[in-house]
């Protein structure tokens, strides 16, 4: 695999790893000659893993670089051809690793990979576009196992190249006509060909060599072939699979489930009085272990199990001991553990209006730290989307998992779902009898913006499109909370935090702070002038 595997890095939803400059900078250094071309894009790829606005520091890289380097390899089509180079990566699934055919861009981690795609909309006058909408296209052919951000960002590039009227169909012919609007792209323009003219070679400060515009290397995906039997896939490690797609597949797989014989429902009813009646630790880890042997190795349907023993009932000490016996750490985790997740902890929290007890608490965030998939779609997204809105103890309860268990990048990607207006993106993992508990709709209460402003104080670096949604919210909700002190802590600390973004929505925000009449009111209006 060469540098494919040295960049490659495995992305959990719960620990992003992201080298450092100085790392791939040295693990380029002991590459082949090949390899060692690469290098000069690692400023670039250190923007786009680090940086709270890659595209823009991105942007100003690129023309830098084009203005004061005279490096022959810094070209907009020696970046494509980067992005598209074939590799082989290894694909670990239940039997045995193998190997599939991917673009080197997708051996990346997927938030890398939507910045790159991002970035690439935003500068596509820079490229060509037929190599843009080849990149994008194969990217999509990933189909379901494309994360969704990849896939977002990956539609959104295709639509800025694709062609935008008919014109398009009188210039087609059945030869060459696309192989034509790329040699126009690459050629030389004729200022620089009479210039030429007078020496035997080709420019030496032109970024593009001959051989380089003379040979071009396809990477066709089975999008464009219709073969499905060889996917562009990445590699499975990462585990970032669509949500939606998920909750699908479990669904149909419990549509399959034979109803509950009578033999099981005795089984669950007896442990159901059991876990009610137990005072010992000891007892209860027993009564964990064949609630999971009756679960998972009887092949019926849990969730229907679950809701018979209905575990959610015992109290928080022994609701503790289940959760930290029900789990090994090896399950697919949007499975088993979301399961634990929404069945023990999540009932509790859904009703709770006084602080969660410290032993509750302690034992969900030693589950989350394990299971951080499983708790952002077993526990986080439905306990936010609780139907009334999270009150304090709730918020709370939330924060210190977010704090504790998730990696900030994977927290700016999940509230960048919550924000999102598609309800599909917000899917969680729930019982069906607690289901009436939680709303399709974000309900914006003054513990929602205390909730937004504990993530902004954890140097969380929210997205531009985090950013606008929740700017159109301060809009709309101004006139609500106008007396309200912890939305108007939340707006002080997002003018504080994110002022660099905030400088086109500084008249509306004025206007909404207007509205406002607390203790920070003039903080705020006084932060919003300096803009």
């Amino acid at each position: 695999m060469g540098i494919a595997l040295q960049v490659s890095l495995k992305c959990l939803f719960g620990q992003l790893v992201l080298p450092s400059k100085e790392n791939f900078s040295t693990e380029l250094s002991r590459g082949t000659a090949g390899e060692k071309e690469m290098e000069v894009w690692v400023p670039l790829f250190d923007i786009f893993m680090n940086s709270p606005s890659p595209e823009f520091e991105a942007s100003l890289w690129l023309r830098q670089s084009f203005n004061a380097s005279s490096t022959p390899t810094i070209t907009t089509g020696s970046f494509l051809s980067l992005l598209a180079k074939p590799c082989d990566a290894v694909v670990a699934d239940s039997s045995s690793p193998r190997t599939k055919r991917v673009m080197w861009v997708q051996t990346l981690p997927s938030l890398v990979q939507s910045r790159i795609l991002s970035f690439l909309a935003l500068e596509k006058q820079r490229f060509c576009s037929r190599d843009l909408s080849r990149l994008a296209r194969n990217v999509l052919s990933g189909d379901g196992e494309v994360e969704f951000w990849v896939k977002r960002a990956a539609r959104n590039l295709l639509d800025q190249v694709s062609e935008s009227s008919f014109e398009w169909i009188s210039s087609l012919s059945l030869d060459s006509g696309g192989e034509r609007v790329t040699e126009e792209f690459q050629a030389v323009p004729d200022w620089l060909k009479d210039a030429a003219g007078d020496s035997d070679l080709l420019l030496p400060w032109l970024p593009v060599s001959p051989d380089e515009l003379n040979s071009r290397t396809n990477f066709v995906g089975c999008g464009e072939s219709g073969d499905h039997s060889d996917e562009l896939v990445v590699d499975a490690g990462d585990g970032e699979e669509r949500m939606d797609e998920m909750v699908e597949e479990i669904e149909i797989v419990q549509s399959k489930y034979a109803p509950l014989d009578a033999e099981v429902q005795n089984m669950a009813a007896t442990l159901k009085s059991q876990i009610l009646t137990c005072e010992s630790s000891s007892i209860t880890g027993d009564l964990a272990a064949r609630i999971r042997e009756l679960c998972l190795q009887r092949g019926v349907d849990s969730f229907a199990i679950l809701g018979l023993i209905e575990p959610w009932e015992a109290d928080d000490e022994a609701a503790s001991v289940l959760i930290s016996h029900l789990s090994d750490g090896s399950e697919e985790e949007l499975g088993w553990p979301s399961q634990v997740l929404c069945s023990i902890i999540l009932p509790k929290l859904l009703v709770l209006e006084e602080p969660a007890s410290r032993v509750l608490v302690t034992a969900t965030i030693e589950y989350c730290k394990l299971h951080q998939r499983a708790a952002v779609y077993g526990l986080l997204f439905p306990l936010i989307l609780r139907r009334g809105g999270i009150n304090n103890p709730i918020c709370d309860v939330v924060a210190r998992i977010i704090r504790e268990c998730l990696h900030p990048a994977h927290v700016s990607a999940f509230f960048q779902k919550l924000l999102c207006e598609e309800e599909h993106v917000r899917s969680f993992i729930c019982l069906p009898c607690f289901q009436y508990l939680i709303s399709n709709e974000l309900v914006w209460t003054e513990s929602l913006f205390n909730l937004l402003q504990n993530i902004l104080n954890y140097d969380v670096h929210l997205t531009l499109d985090s950013i606008h949604h929740l700017v159109h919210q301060v809009q709309e909700l101004a006139g609500a909370f106008t007396e309200s002190l912890k939305f108007g802590n939340f707006l002080l600390c997002l003018v504080t935090k994110c002022s660099p973004f905030l400088k086109s929505y500084k008249i509306s925000l004025c206007e909404a702070v207007g509205q406002t009449n607390t203790l920070v009111t003039k903080s705020i209006l006084s932060k919003l002038s300096v803009l």
